[in-house]
């Protein structure tokens, strides 16, 4: 992808610039999800232990699981999401959709997070999530608070990401 994109042009390629960041070790994987009483989907928890801890990939880049990524311009919205995604019990909490929910939403985003790990930034406000329980559980879903609502783009990590990588 790098090749085709030697000025970087693609949208997100300036801030992950196609590298991946070394896999993460077994132990660390499961330290995360016994600190936060998860178990994560079987397609991610493969991508973070042999491919990389991101950041190569859609969007603006795959966020790290253990380890908010270095921003140059300072904070942002992404880090928030980031760490309020590391608050105690969020992660184990039930996802509270049944079904999609078009937008705008009216539903403070928080509310309607729980039980998911934010992947990515989309920019503007909007994140992609992978629900980790439930009847949803390894799902990609898109939060677009004010236009899009909270709805699902994947039915897994897998086709989500593959898709990325075979888009021009």
């Amino acid at each position: 992808m790098a090749a085709r994109d030697p000025g970087r042009e693609r949208s997100g390629s300036r801030t992950h610039g196609y590298e991946l960041a070394p896999p993460l070790p077994e132990a660390e994987i499961r330290a995360f999800e016994e600190a936060h009483g998860i178990d994560l989907p079987a397609e991610y928890r493969s991508f973070v232990a042999s491919v990389g801890n991101g950041p190569a990939g859609p969007c603006h880049g795959l966020m790290p699981l253990t380890a908010p990524r270095p921003e140059a311009d300072g904070e942002s919205a992404v880090d928030d999401e980031w760490e309020e995604d590391r608050l105690p019990g969020r992660l184990a909490e039930p996802f509270p959709l049944t079904e999609p929910l078009p937008g705008p939403i009216m539903t403070p985003a928080d509310a309607l997070t729980r039980g998911t790990l934010m992947l990515a930034e989309q920019g503007c406000g909007m994140f992609v999530r992978l629900v980790l329980n439930g009847p949803h559980a390894g799902e990609i879903w898109q939060l677009d608070p004010d236009w899009g609502g909270f709805v699902p783009m994947s039915p897994e990590f897998r086709t989500w990401y593959t898709d990325w990588l075979e888009s021009r």
